[in-house]
């Protein structure tokens, strides 16, 4: 018997050295100590560093699930630095790897360390592990404090991502809970003193039980009978197809049309002769070839050009060459083609091509610069080219523009009065608005079903992610703004939709097996 135990115990060595060497670079078995029963499990100084690996991998941990569900705002994200630094690179990308990686090692340490404790060893942190646990925890509280400042918004996008997530979220913490029961219940009954018993197993019981308990607290719209499941969202483009075509081009447009989207979404900007013309940003520079044409002119407002010069320039080149979205597919050769020679669209183009497909049309009207000839009589031009130019049906027309709003209305009756922001339903009745068109951070199903009963309907920009697009169909929102239309007309019901009955019987079975396993560790 004695032989027997003693080999079983040398078998087990080469995993304990491992688990040391990779942790502590303590590979010889005489350079580690075991945990005496009723006594810690590693010394004084490695005690006070062991809450700080717990802390790193929770904020990277944090930070990891706050980028990955701001996915679908990375171009925003792009588009902000370009601004800044004056020329494109995918730094969205960059930084959810960067954070994956330092996740991924972060974690590879946490379980090193239960399993250490699992078997009794005594904890001993490599000095360069110590030195990247510092890394790790001060990136990921930079980075996440940058990102509070710079882009607060952001943690609405989270606080959404768990009206969806938080089911799957329950189930991972309970996992990783019932993981955690054997070091605990190791070293709770190693101990010689009830009160240390205490202290270890009582936050774990109390966390146990809060997370038993936290679904009673849950809300999703998608977490619904069956039957009460409103109409899937309209589609407008934004900017067209911009995965698939250079934004705001002809091509962009077609692409929308070619994958059944119902409206398409635009910019407008005044020539300095008075031609409206699509483009989003203030100045040429990212979208064109400015810089090769007229290199001293590439801050220069777009608006101060003339229409002449405008079209010239060509729209496409830079979409090949900069590829601005992540998630873009390879083009075919006519694609890359046609996407080469795209040039600036003028807003009466835009109109017709919308007409002869019965699609609707929003577009942000951008007021001129100072001393622009048409700074003062911008809308009355933009309303010119609509009514007399391009034989637009009015009702095709969501007018988004506040500024003279009651001018437009008596010019033009018959466009959908479209507002940017939330109001009283009065105020909204009473200047005849029949749209609201909100950022999707403010969504809520409560205020949609509100408008709804006041026959306002909701649009929500920019949804270009399906869990997001899910949420704003559960949550009754009549249409979206998007980037991804060639992907979201694929989805034919939400995803993560369930019944109540669904999810009390996820929520009872794990946490019914949960208590079933953790008894069971502890009890053996």
């Amino acid at each position: 018997v004695v032989r027997r135990h003693l080999l079983q115990r040398y078998e087990h060595q080469p995993f304990i050295s491992c688990l040391a060497g990779f942790y502590s670079c303590r590979w010889k078995r005489y350079q580690r100590r075991r945990t005496e029963p009723g006594k810690c499990c590693c010394k004084t100084r490695e005690c006070v560093f062991f809450p700080l690996l717990v802390g790193a991998f929770c904020f990277s941990l944090l930070f990891l699930y706050m980028w990955s569900e701001a996915k679908n705002d990375y171009n925003n994200f792009d588009w902000y630095n370009y601004g800044n630094l004056g020329f494109w690179f995918l730094w969205s990308l960059v930084l959810l790897i960067v954070a994956a990686i330092l996740f991924t090692y972060i974690t590879l340490l946490l379980v090193l360390a239960m399993c250490l404790l699992a078997e009794g060893q005594q904890l001993y942190l490599h000095w360069s592990h110590k030195i990247g646990t510092f890394l790790v925890l001060g990136f990921s509280i930079t980075a996440l404090f940058i990102l509070s400042v710079l882009w607060g918004d952001q943690w609405k996008t989270v606080r959404l991502s768990f009206q969806i997530t938080a089911p799957y979220l329950h189930i991972g913490a309970i996992t990783i809970m019932v993981l955690l029961s054997w070091p605990v219940a190791l070293h709770a009954i190693r101990a010689d003193k009830k009160v240390v018993q205490v202290i270890i197993v009582g936050p774990y019981l109390a966390i146990l039980l809060f997370l038993f308990l936290i679904p009673l607290g849950m809300y999703s719209p998608c977490i619904r009978e069956m039957g009460t499941l409103g109409p899937k969202p309209a589609l407008i483009g934004h900017r067209g197809a911009p995965m698939l075509a250079p934004e705001n081009t002809e091509m962009s447009f077609q692409k929308t049309i070619e994958h059944c989207g119902d409206g398409l979404e635009t910019d407008v900007t005044i020539s300095y002769d008075g031609v409206p013309f699509l483009m989003h940003d203030s100045t040429l520079r990212r979208t064109t070839n400015i810089k090769e044409v007229y290199p001293n002119d590439t801050a220069q407002n777009a608006a101060l050009f003339s229409w002449d010069t405008l079209k010239e320039l060509n729209a496409g080149t830079w979409f090949l060459k900069d590829k601005p979205f992540s998630c873009m597919g390879s083009l075919s050769r006519a694609d890359q083609n046609q996407a080469m020679n795209q040039s600036i669209y003028k807003l009466s183009n835009f109109l017709r091509l919308a007409d002869s497909q019965n699609k609707l049309v929003i577009f942000d009207l951008y007021r001129p610069p100072e001393k622009h000839p048409y700074r003062n009589s911008w809308i009355n031009r933009t309303l010119e080219v609509i009514l007399n130019e391009s034989g637009i049906r009015p009702h095709l027309v969501l007018w988004l523009e506040n500024d003279m709003r009651s001018f437009v209305q008596s010019v033009a009756p018959g466009f959908q009065q479209t507002m940017g922001s939330k109001a009283p339903v009065e105020d909204l009745v009473m200047d005849n608005i029949v749209k609201l068109n909100l950022a999707y951070t403010e969504m809520s199903s409560e205020d949609i079903r509100k408008y709804a009963e006041a026959n306002i309907t909701t649009n929500l920009y920019v949804v270009n992610e399906p869990w997001l697009f899910s949420l704003a169909w559960c949550s009754g929102a009549h249409s979206v703004t998007t980037n991804a239309v060639h992907t979201l007309k694929n989805l034919s019901q939400p995803l993560f939709l369930m019944t109540p009955q669904q999810y009390n019987i996820m929520w009872i079975l794990t946490d019914l097996t949960s208590v079933l396993l953790i008894s069971l560790i502890f009890a053996l």
